[in-house]
């Protein structure tokens, strides 16, 4: 491409998705992450020809993000929040209010997703391979292993109901590490979820534009896929696309897929899942706003159909003006 067809592209770009307001940082525990997501999309818009604005969300604060945001004057936002405030349908109920096209799922999805109670109910019901498990209540949870999980056997899995990043889980191997395990989950949330523990690999399955990408192993060098191996260079392997039968690729996407459906996501998500030792994905958790660098799992996929990291930024922001253009009147 000439200097010229560039020029034009470029001024096309910038008619078509006018100023993009990049939202990043926000006020949960992902919030260091979510800044070098937002880095990295707004670089790669701003090299795409777009203006940009990046857009540090520092509180939750409904009237000042308001404020925030309309200071920045922008047509629509590229959402690169993780965690609380980002994937739980509050920053979307303000863009919603804005009537700022926005990437990502709705405030519904977005909520369904992030509580991983609620949306497993879903996928249990939709007949979905999940782990066995039981929520747990911080203010009725009694510390009593035989009350609570005489049908588990050891080892088991416990977590936060509404976390990212794998923050605050554990495995637990042993009875007496059960109640310092729950005791670390409720630090996050006032709920948890005790579930059992599948062997298995490690698999994940990016959903791009109602379209299941290939299938992603995850192999990391500690026990599971926890905080430190997620964001520490050297902590994990990965495997793109996947070393796995046509079959049972196949299984694991139309799971991922079924998975981002039922709870109405749309544009894009990350749905974890572990591959027993019997080859069924057991579905875990979706992720609607998945790591968004150039090395994160959802680009990585991507990159294998085709799409580079710039192609994929731009993307969302298409499907974001699709969605907000299909969006029945209020």
């Amino acid at each position: 491409m000439n200097s010229r067809t560039h020029e034009l592209t470029n001024s096309r770009i910038q008619r078509s998705f006018g100023k993009v307001g990049v939202l990043m940082g926000g006020p949960s525990t992902e919030r260091e992450i979510s800044l070098k997501s937002g880095k990295a999309v707004s670089e790669s818009l701003n090299q795409a020809g777009l203006k940009v604005a990046a857009i540090d969300i520092k509180t939750d604060g409904k009237e000042e993000n308001i404020r925030l945001i309309k200071s920045h004057g922008i047509d629509a936002a590229f959402i690169a929040l993780h965690g609380r405030f980002g994937e739980d349908g509050q920053i979307q109920e303000i863009l919603d209010t804005l009537k700022i096209p926005y990437t990502g799922s709705g405030a519904v999805a977005s909520r369904l997703a992030m509580d991983k109670i609620a949306s497993r109910k879903i996928f249990e019901a939709s007949g979905l391979a999940v782990p066995r498990y039981k929520a747990e209540d911080k203010l009725s949870y009694n510390a009593n292993w035989k009350t609570h999980h005489n049908d588990f056997t050891l080892p088991l899995v416990v977590k936060p109901a509404s976390q990212g990043s794998s923050i605050g889980l554990s495995i637990v191997e042993r009875e007496e590490e059960l109640y310092k395990s729950v005791d670390l989950a409720f630090s996050f949330d006032e709920r948890i979820i005790i579930e059992e523990y599948i062997k298995g690999r490690e698999i994940t399955v990016g959903i791009l534009d109602e379209k299941a990408l290939p299938v992603i192993e995850i192999i990391p060098k500690k026990r599971f896929f926890d905080y430190e191996a997620k964001y520490q260079a050297g902590m994990t392997d990965y495997v793109v696309p996947a070393e796995l039968e046509d079959e049972i690729a196949q299984n694991a996407q139309e799971a991922g897929l079924s998975a981002h459906k039922l709870l109405g996501c749309y544009g894009c998500s990350r749905v974890d899942m572990i591959l027993s030792d019997d080859n069924i994905p057991f579905v875990l958790e979706i992720n609607t706003i998945p790591g968004l660098t150039a090395t994160s799992l959802l680009p990585k996929a991507a990159k294998v159909v085709g799409i580079d990291f710039s192609q994929l930024c731009i993307k969302l922001i298409k499907l974001a003006y699709d969605k907000a253009q299909n969006k029945p009147a209020d």
